[in-house]
């Protein structure tokens, strides 16, 4: 009966040799990090919640949340929009244009986020080539505020976030039948109601997971909003940063940023309770 269970005891400490190494670099490099951002989140300056009541005291916190949830819920918006529309004309596509529009939404994964807010900044300045083109149009009288404000951070993360829910919301179309959209046609359907009662709701799994995705994304931004606001548009991640590097206070700058991540998991685990999260992204 032992020599039974051999093969089966062996194949499962074989597994754990195998993860063991994963699992510790898991534990060193992010869960004792964390461990310690809510370690300090209570104990500096002094053991304790003070610094979880500056949630409901202080304004410049409250103040840098809404503003952090509020520019993510926008761009969520705009994002699932216009993926929407960009993975549905790749599903409709032919091959070619399917792998042309592909690599089309992948190129933007090759280049610095860095790069591409500086370019907006160019773009979108004052003297930037589209507030160039309007007054010499005659269409606007003095150039456009684009950036170092809310449209401008807006605008770079709606482009920097669209790729993500254009791969999530095409992933999602490919696996539809379309012979589902074929037969509501054949019983008489015009091609809008087809759409509407048949295709739209068949896209719904994939708009909560793409816009889940890009909600939470946009909740921990920090170099777009931070170039394209110029100091005007404070989110969460960038208050953070003031917080530890600028006036040294790791008690609020940890507190937020395990308020972040206990909002992130939250999130999900309400999902959880709705829908397969393990299905909807792919697993």
């Amino acid at each position: 009966m032992l020599s039974a269970s051999r093969p089966g005891i062996n194949k499962h400490a074989a597994y754990w040799l195998i993860v063991l190494p994963a699992v510790l670099m898991l534990v060193v490099l992010y869960f004792v990090p964390l461990g310690n951002v809510l370690l300090t989140s209570v104990t500096d300056p002094k053991p304790g919640l003070q610094n979880y009541g500056l949630l409901f005291t202080s304004a410049s916190v409250q103040k840098s949340l809404l503003t952090t949830v509020r520019i993510a819920a926008v761009t969520t918006f705009f994002a699932l929009l216009l993926g929407y529309i960009v993975a549905y004309a790749m599903r409709a596509a032919g091959t070619r244009a399917q792998r042309l529009m592909l690599v089309g939404i992948l190129l933007p994964f090759w280049i610095s986020v860095l790069v591409r807010s500086f370019a907006w900044i160019a773009l979108l300045g004052t003297q930037g080539p589209l507030n160039s083109a309007l007054v010499a149009w005659g269409l606007i009288d003095e150039p456009l505020a684009l950036v170092r404000n809310e449209t401008g951070v807006l605008i770079g993360m709606v482009h920097i976030m669209v790729p993500y829910a254009v791969l999530t919301l095409y992933a999602n179309m490919r696996g539809i039948d379309v012979g589902l959209v074929a037969a509501a046609r054949s019983l008489g359907a015009s091609r809008f109601q087809a759409f509407r009662m048949v295709f739209l709701p068949l896209t719904v799994p994939g708009l909560i997971g793409a816009g889940t995705l890009v909600f939470i994304l946009s909740l921990g931004f920090y170099v777009t909003p931070a170039l394209l606001g110029g100091g005007k548009v404070l989110m969460i991640a960038e208050y953070v940063a003031v917080q530890i590097n600028d006036t040294l206070r790791w008690g609020l700058g940890t507190m937020l940023a395990a308020t972040l991540m206990i909002a992130v998991l939250g999130t999900l685990w309400a999902l959880s309770r709705v829908i397969d999260v393990k299905r909807l992204f792919g697993a």
